[in-house]
């Protein structure tokens, strides 16, 4: 009977937790048919099936997370001589015929779905060794249910001290859920499991924080002429005129543009620029690939298609990787500043606070003027605070004259 297993989804993902099931038991099946969506660290993608039949089983309820390679389905129905992809089986003597399942003509990385066969010598007959006693295997925990081992590794408890309450001393699921309540009534807390999406984006601010020997500049700009400038230009967003600056800066001072490699910096050529989108599932970084050759209104365009895909769920982990600097409006959280954190392996990111009404001089007069901050946190083994100072000014100057600044662009 075909199993077909949780392929590799690429960029070294591990796992993968099962949104829904798109088929039944019991329905019959096509060759490519998407039969589960699943959500991995990068992004949520419908799996096709390379198989096809009826459905006899499926391997996982919604919310449960899977490794890659674990049993996804099996479908029935297989055609005489079925071998899963990659299996060499030995045939029957005499055979001269090879079969196979109808299967998929794409490959899912890790996951051939070739038809054919392979042949294999058969090995002489050897005589049979003598039985030799073996003792039992030992089990540490007693858990007849997978159930009760999600639950278990979801909320952090040790399968080992908990005592069974079960038929030989088999562990159910009330004394798992008897061991949370009595560990979080003394905490007077909840439990929110790390996994998905939020789970990599813990991992990959743990790994920049561990890694990166950050430093943060900051500048106050003043930002009226840029808010004149976005309302002259139609579409034009204040994000897209911020990224179009910073690329400019990027050329200026490329070492911004990098990334360490063991014993060498790697200065990139070419400008992949991640933002910062806050949707439904979270934060993501969605990235404009060669930001360097588009014109403002492109550049705008692209963050604009980028954003309604991140908030529709339907990024894919290609476009949520590569990127070699990062861009953060994080003023539309109403907050003035940020030392944020690198989006690792990347060398700095740039952020925006809100613009305000704040007191400014303008020769020598006190006047009202809209004002926000910029602030760039870099990774000082690329470059020394000169650099990092001079490309932050750079695009406040941008900023603070927008018009000026585009025409020489």
């Amino acid at each position: 009977m075909p199993e077909f297993k949780l392929p590799d989804l690429g960029e070294g993902l591990t796992e993968a937790e099962i949104v829904r099931w798109l088929v039944s038991v019991g329905e019959t099946i096509t060759v490519d048919q998407p039969v589960v969506e699943v959500e991995t660290a990068k992004a949520a993608v419908e799996v096709p099936s390379p198989f096809a039949g009826e459905v006899t089983a499926l391997h996982g309820a919604a919310g449960e997370t899977l490794p890659v390679g674990a049993p996804l389905l099996s479908v029935g129905g297989p055609a005489p001589g079925f071998t899963e992809p990659g299996v060499v089986v030995p045939e029957p003597a005499g055979s001269t015929e090879q079969s196979g399942t109808e299967e998929s003509g794409n490959v899912l990385i890790g996951y051939g779905t070739s038809a054919s066969t392979r042949r294999r010598r058969r090995s002489p007959r050897r005589p049979a060794a003598a039985p030799v006693a073996v003792a039992p295997a030992r089990t540490t925990t007693a858990v007849i249910s997978p159930i009760v081992r999600l639950l278990a590794k979801e909320n952090g408890v040790d399968l080992t001290a908990v005592p069974g309450s079960g038929p030989h001393g088999v562990i159910r699921r009330c004394d798992v859920e008897r061991e949370i309540a009595g560990r979080t009534a003394s905490t007077g807390g909840r439990r929110i499991p790390l996994k998905g999406m939020r789970k990599a984006v813990a991992d990959k601010l743990s790994t920049s924080r561990r890694e990166i020997p950050e430093a943060t500049v900051w500048v106050d700009v003043d930002a009226t002429e840029l808010l004149a400038a976005r309302d002259q230009l139609d579409g034009v967003g204040l994000l897209a005129l911020l990224a179009r600056f910073t690329v400019a800066g990027l050329k200026k001072y490329p070492e911004l543009n990098s990334r360490v490699e063991r014993d060498a910096i790697v200065v990139l050529d070419q400008v992949h620029l991640g933002f910062a989108a806050q949707t439904d599932r979270g934060l993501v970084v969605p990235v404009v690939r060669d930001a360097q050759v588009l014109s403002t209104r492109e550049l705008s365009a692209a963050l604009r298609e980028k954003t309604a895909a991140a908030r529709a769920g339907e990024l894919t982990p290609a476009d949520l990787t590569g990127g070699t600097f990062t861009v953060n409006n994080y003023g539309v959280f109403g907050v003035d500043g940020s030392a944020a954190i690198i989006n690792h392996p990347e060398a700095a990111i740039l952020g925006m606070g809100r613009i305000i009404d704040r007191p400014w001089v303008v020769d020598g007069t006190l006047v009202a003027r809209k004002v926000c901050q910029l602030t760039l946190a870099f990774d000082h083994r690329v470059c020394d605070g000169g650099t990092a100072g001079g490309f932050l000014r750079f695009v406040a100057d941008c900023v603070e004259a927008p018009v000026r600044a585009l025409a020489d662009l």
